[in-house]
């Protein structure tokens, strides 16, 4: 008998809290309730947090450790295709 484990998927929006980081944390949360992703999403607004994964322009979206998008908003479409590949 095998036993599943699912992770749950760590997603960080990296961002001071300007505009722009906002949209990308509204748009990954929206992805993530319209997809049934098992995830968290937190926000990181500290600046020295995000300075630790080289992060210079934000917003940014971070995908278990790792920095997927940053500088810019993506579509729901393509954080879609980055949450579920």
């Amino acid at each position: 008998m095998s036993i599943k484990t699912n992770k749950i998927m760590e997603i960080k929006i990296l961002g001071t809290g300007c505009p722009k980081c906002k949209t990308l944390e509204k748009l990954t949360r929206d992805v993530v309730e319209q997809n049934g992703i098992d995830a968290s999403v937190t926000k990181v607004e500290d600046i020295v947090e995000i300075m630790k994964y080289g992060v210079m322009t934000t917003p940014a979206l971070v995908v278990n450790g790792k920095v997927e998008i940053k500088g810019r908003v993506p579509s729901s479409d393509e954080i879609k295709q980055v949450l579920t590949r």
